[in-house]
């Protein structure tokens, strides 16, 4: 794993790791992950895209990161990240995001925070779409703290042996345990019940974004759809999509080389065109 950092902000503390020298690359991982999902796409890119310094963060609440019961919404995401990059003085940077991390990513775009030189979108969250309500509400007795949860799921347990459902059950209590332990997807399902609740999506603001930017998407990507990516992508000016044939949710491993060749010559791009 890549070595990890840890400063103190003006309320919490982020955890991150650097490597490299030159501008910034600041990537953002998506949910229920951290910044060491990036580590082998940065390896890959560090070969074919030298000069750069890649920075993985881990976003509030995941991670090394500081973990505060909160009702998390994306600005929260945005003024944590902008903490860090004032703290480290870093007067230009790029942004890549992934899912969770993309929405993250375009809203720090939103907000036009200065050095900021270029964004890259992969497979991005962030666009209201009111089909996802509700999908996830099976899950929601998965958060309750009660000791019954876990006694009544040891039960199960060993019922499942018998009818062999114990692979079954012990992804219900893998999924308890990482809920558990993840105050965002806590707070994703006990606060943001009703369509009305996505108060922090991006359709509308999109339009706002003036930098150079690259989205990629998965053509059958059945997390974050198509015409979610297609929605940033003709939202913001100066974008340019990039539709990898095949590819499902997890492009970002399946697809690593083709995604970090398509960083790589964006990076090259936006330094010839924009300095």
């Amino acid at each position: 794993m890549l070595s990890q950092q840890k400063i103190q902000l003006s309320t919490y503390e982020v955890a991150y790791w650097q490597e490299g020298g030159g501008i910034p690359v600041i990537f953002l991982h998506g949910f229920l992950g951290n910044s060491q999902m990036w580590r082998s796409l940065v390896e890959n890119l560090a070969q074919i895209s030298p000069g750069f310094s890649w920075v993985g963060v881990d976003l509030l609440g995941f991670g090394g990161s500081a973990k505060p019961d909160l009702k998390y919404q994306i600005w929260d995401q945005v003024q944590f990240v902008a903490e860090l990059i004032k703290a480290k003085g870093w007067e230009q940077f790029y942004v890549v995001g992934y899912s969770y991390g993309g929405w993250a990513g375009a809203a720090i775009a939103c907000e036009q925070i200065k050095g900021m030189k270029a964004l890259v979108l992969i497979a991005p969250a962030g666009i209201r779409d009111d089909q996802f309500v509700g999908r996830y509400w099976h899950l929601r007795p998965l958060l309750w703290s009660s000791p019954l949860v876990d006694l009544g799921l040891a039960v199960v347990a060993r019922l499942a042996n018998i009818f062999n459902q114990a692979a079954q059950v012990r992804g219900i209590i893998q999924a308890r345990q990482a809920l558990q332990a993840q105050p965002v997807a806590k707070s994703f399902l006990r606060d943001r019940l009703r369509p009305e609740d996505a108060i922090d999506t991006l359709e509308a603001k999109i339009h706002q974004i003036d930098l150079p930017t690259l989205v990629i998407a998965g053509s059958e990507d059945q997390t974050i759809p198509l015409w979610h990516c297609q929605a940033y992508a003709q939202g913001i000016p100066a974008a340019r999509l990039e539709v990898l044939v095949g590819a499902d949710h997890d492009l970002v491993v399946s697809q690593e080389a083709e995604i970090a060749s398509l960083i790589a010559e964006f990076l090259a791009s936006v330094n010839r065109n924009h300095g």
